[in-house]
């Protein structure tokens, strides 16, 4: 019975897909543009893609690795490898229970903007204050997130392989198709700007891959590393259950290594991406100046740009808005997957149940989150310096605190508690070359857990 319940991936093509359309989600087409247009551009890109093949993919293995060997939920699977240290899985299940419902938020404000192009009202969605007006309005807001999350929460009470596995085998070429298109098609555009020259979508994409070392010193790359520390977390899905989670329903016979491969491969190729998509092009239509917006250029430079491409802006919006919308999607069930499955192997819930509880306790705290921009309104100070709201509350605590906490406890207790070997008996059970086994080791017991003390260091505003 409790295998019926928590199922498993018929193949590895679906677990890489569920996989990969869990770490390519809104970290990787929102947040990695404004990161790299922040930080240099190509020094933003060398830095992040050498922490991909090391940190990134330490974290990624083990947390896969774990999930198969123990074939339990976060909730459940760390103290299959110690009892002593099973409290690590109550914070692998706390972590998505506090990401859904304001990624759900966000999700309802793509959703939102998706519909606005699709019905022909880009040019609204592209007027200044529509951004503000919307998410400070006091029903759209709950609404479209209450959409988003029936969308999501509709997948995961298919199941593993009804649900999760058969919608990533739809949504994820689709999704994969979309960012080329966008990609491929940024390249080309062309504007003339203020003093008359001619600006190409090649300009752009030079701001982005030349790495601009202009007034870049010690502390300055000190930052930039941090950052694309930080982005890890958001791309790889890890330190948030879901990779223990999705690799639980792992067949044993499937090949890891290949799999965690493929995994990185499809991750940072859309990450990059999403760069070609969005940098060439609000550098073309709205220069460096564009590109220093930050957090809202996605819903406020862009349709900005959209705008300005004339009649078949409305028609990019809409399959840009889609393809993001596409890709909260498939984060978005990984994220209440997590959580869902921690029910299941914890306290003995059907699936069903599960999901009902987690989308109800999801739908009253997004409800929360979106009412914090207007009746439940008020401004804090993070200890990182920023001002914030509800929703970025739940951000800071989870992916600045919880997260970097989540992933220090975890490569102390793989490093040195239960040894790599643990790990890496799992990754090559069946005969598999693990060509990174060095590399592994050094990053799991020592280089993985200073890098991220650093980090929450930071964070906690205390270096």
């Amino acid at each position: 019975m409790e295998k019926k319940e928590r199922g498993s991936f018929k193949g590895s093509i679906g677990f890489v897909l569920a996989a990969a359309g869990s770490a390519v989600g809104l970290g990787n087409i929102w947040r990695f543009p404004y990161l790299a247009a922040r930080d240099g551009g190509g020094l933003f890109l060398v830095v992040y893609i050498i922490l991909a093949l090391t940190f990134g993919f330490t974290l990624l293995t083990t947390e896969i690795a774990i999930g198969r060997k123990t074939k339990q939920s976060p909730l459940t699977a760390y103290k299959q490898l110690s009892k002593k240290w099973g409290w690590i899985g109550i914070f692998s299940c706390v972590v998505p229970f506090m990401i859904v419902p304001y990624y759900c938020a966000i999700g309802g404000w793509v959703t939102k903007y998706f519909i606005a192009f699709l019905t022909g009202h880009g040019a609204e969605a592209a007027e200044d204050g529509y951004f503000g007006t919307f998410i400070t309005g006091t029903k759209e807001p709950g609404i479209y997130m209450f959409i988003f999350l029936v969308i999501c929460a509709a997948i995961i009470f298919k199941g593993v392989s009804g649900g999760i596995e058969k919608s990533s085998k739809v949504l994820m070429p689709i999704l994969l198709a979309l960012v080329v298109g966008i990609a491929v098609y940024s390249l080309t555009i062309k504007s003339t700007n203020d003093e008359g020259n001619i600006v190409t979508g090649i300009d752009g994409l030079k701001v982005y891959l030349i790495p601009n070392l202009e007034g870049v010193g010690v502390k300055e790359f000190f930052y930039t590393v941090m950052d694309a520390l930080g982005q890890l977390f958001y791309s790889l899905s890890v330190a948030m259950g879901i990779m223990i989670a999705y690799g639980s329903y792992v067949p044993k016979e499937a090949n890891l290594v290949k799999s965690i491969n493929q995994i990185e491969f499809f991750d940072t190729a859309v990450a990059f991406l999403a760069g070609v998509m969005i940098i060439p092009a609000v550098f073309v239509f709205m220069g460096p100046d564009g590109l220093s917006t930050g957090p809202s250029l996605m819903f406020v430079s862009l349709p900005k740009v959209f705008l300005a491409m004339g009649p078949v802006g409305n028609v990019v919006g809409t399959v840009f808005f889609a393809m993001v919308l596409f890709a909260a999607v498939t984060s978005g069930m990984s994220l209440l997957e997590a959580v869902v499955s921690s029910l299941v192997d914890g306290f003995g819930l059907t699936r069903t149940k599960a999901t009902v509880i987690e989308s109800v306790l999801a739908l009253v705290v997004g409800l929360i989150v979106c009412f914090g921009y207007n009746f439940l309104y008020f401004e804090y100070t993070l200890p990182n310096g920023s001002v914030g709201q509800i929703l970025d509350i739940f951000d800071y605590v989870s992916n600045n605190i919880l997260m970097p906490f989540l992933s220090i406890a975890t490569c102390i207790l793989i490093g040195w508690v239960v040894k790599p070997g643990i790990v890496i008996d799992e990754v090559t059970r069946n005969g598999e070359k693990f060509g990174r086994k060095s590399l592994y080791v050094a990053m799991v017991k020592v280089i993985a857990p200073v890098c991220l003390i650093f980090l929450l260091l930071i964070s906690l505003n205390i270096l």
